[in-house]
């Protein structure tokens, strides 16, 4: 596995992914996954754990999108390339959308947000 075309690959894929969060969640604020919610509790849990001051609204958001980011492309790049990459990738993004699911509960990252509420009718 070439290392950096591996890396390079994992990051493309984690910015179109966290794009793609993104903008679903501008988009479609009432129903779309809060994944930057369970970063920003798992950032300040591990920030109160470690006596550390808690960073602002802003910041906590920009650290969670750069931790998401950055551990995606990590992620991602294992998949590497070869006659294996297209199997390897669907059991990596599989293990990820199971774990996106199952673990927070455990972790104590949850409860889930709360819905927005729903918006009045005219």
């Amino acid at each position: 596995m070439k290392i950096l075309p591996s890396l390079a690959a994992g990051l493309a894929g984690a910015l179109a992914l966290t794009a793609l969060h993104e903008t679903v969640r501008r988009l479609r604020p009432h129903d779309a996954p809060r994944m930057d919610l369970l970063g920003e509790r798992a950032l300040r849990q591990l920030l109160a754990k470690a006596d550390a001051d808690q960073p602002d609204d802003q910041e906590a958001y920009f650290l969670t999108m750069a931790g998401d980011v950055v551990g995606n492309a990590l992620y991602y790049s294992l998949v590497g390339s070869g006659p294996h990459a297209p199997r390897r990738g669907l059991l990596l993004g599989l293990a990820a959308g199971v774990g996106g699911v199952v673990l927070p509960g455990p972790w104590a990252w949850a409860p889930r947000p709360a819905p927005a509420p729903p918006k009045p009718r005219p």
